[in-house]
């Protein structure tokens, strides 16, 4: 029994063949759309969601299975201060995989020490979100064919961005990658993160606070928005939430062949009027999320 805690957990070859598993379920749908029947999904989100949790659920019933769960810990019996490691033991009994996203750092890793059945990190804090990292690598690997030599903008909440936290990690096996790391002072990267991953491991990066600046260099950009739940008062959140909009004319200095992605939601950080743009592919990573979670259901429960 194998749980998805890290993106790291899938080594390069493993997610390579997910990846190629994804692109047979995208190519022949009706192959996979019994592969789980008589199989359940638990969504056990402690945490709001509209993308990854109906994401999860649309994967499973395109798959055939069934889905059960709740939508915040107000609807469970956290409300009523049951532990995660109590309330996964009892999901064990009711699911055959669970999808689990909690506030708290680590709550996902304890859910899986505990489970009978196979636990995927639907995020948890500011810490991991692989299964939006898998999202973004597909759609990479749909897109652009390769992960190697590519030089990477993030942008904006890089402090408390989770998924930011989590592609770093997954990109840094690849060749030839370069980060640039755009953000005000306040939610630069994390010294854990530079040290550990970056520097460890000998990665060129640099930071940089405008991203007009960097824009004509990068082949992606990744946009993110300040997440308002991630601070401790309103008035920094107020004062910080608009520090970056993608517009028009900043993607006029971007290459040709740039792509725009974000794990969405979005508030205001990319205005409307870039939907328009070829380059902006972040619909497209939620219509792939649902394809690649596909493939990783199958591939926990080995029905491939």
């Amino acid at each position: 029994m194998r749980h998805l805690m890290n993106p790291l957990d899938f080594s390069v070859k493993e997610l390579e063949d997910l990846f190629t598993l994804t692109d047979d379920i995208m190519a022949s749908p009706e192959k996979y759309r019994h592969r789980c029947d008589g199989k359940i999904l638990a969504t056990c989100f402690y945490e709001p969601s509209t993308r990854t949790r109906l994401s999860f659920e649309s994967a499973m019933l395109r798959l055939g299975g069934q889905v059960l769960g709740f939508a915040s810990a107000d609807s469970s019996s956290a409300a009523k201060g049951e532990s995660v490691s109590d309330t996964i033991r009892i999901i064990s009994c009711y699911a055959d995989i669970c999808a689990i996203r909690h506030p708290k750092e680590g709550a996902a890793l304890v859910a899986a020490t505990k489970a009978t059945i196979p636990v995927i990190n639907a995020g948890d804090g500011g810490h991991q979100h692989p299964t939006q990292t898998l999202t973004d690598l597909m759609t990479i690997h749909a897109l652009k064919g390769s992960f190697d030599n590519m030089t990477v903008g993030l942008c904006g909440d890089l402090k408390f961005g989770r998924t930011v936290h989590s592609l770093i990690n997954a990109l840094k096996r690849y060749s030839n990658i370069n980060f640039i790391f755009i953000s005000p002072e306040e939610l630069r990267i994390p010294g854990y993160i530079r040290e550990d991953v970056l520097d460890r491991n000998h990665i060129p990066y640099r930071e940089v606070r405008k991203l007009e600046d960097v824009m004509p260099e990068l082949d992606i950009l990744y946009m993110t928005r300040v997440q308002r739940e991630r601070f401790f008062n309103e008035e920094d959140y107020v004062r910080l939430k608009d520090y970056y909009i993608l517009n028009k004319d900043k993607m006029s200095l971007a290459k040709k062949d740039m792509m725009v992605l974000h794990p969405l939601p979005r508030v205001n950080e990319i205005s409307v009027e870039v939907d328009e743009d070829d380059r902006a592919r972040y619909f497209d990573q939620v219509r792939y999320g649902v394809y690649v979670r596909m493939g990783l259901i199958l591939t926990l429960l080995e029905l491939i």
